[in-house]
């Protein structure tokens, strides 16, 4: 039987970097344990799939959160 790889969680907690170069968005920040944490993704995919209902979506979940603390 074959096992599924598992997932990799992480969280990047401080991003402070943002680079778009060669077709390639960069992301890079601070992980949960404080270390640096890069995420690279194809640029054409990632704004194939953020579009304007998803950044509606965060921006709606983002203020339910503000306003419970």
């Amino acid at each position: 039987m074959k096992q599924e790889p598992e997932m990799i969680h992480k969280a990047m907690n401080n991003i402070n970097t943002f680079q778009c170069c060669e077709g390639e968005l960069y992301l890079r920040g601070i992980d949960e344990y404080g270390n640096d944490f890069q995420l690279c993704f194809d640029a054409y995919d990632f704004l194939n799939w953020i579009d304007t209902e998803q950044i509606k979506y965060i921006k709606e979940q983002l203020i339910k959160y503000i306003k419970t603390k």
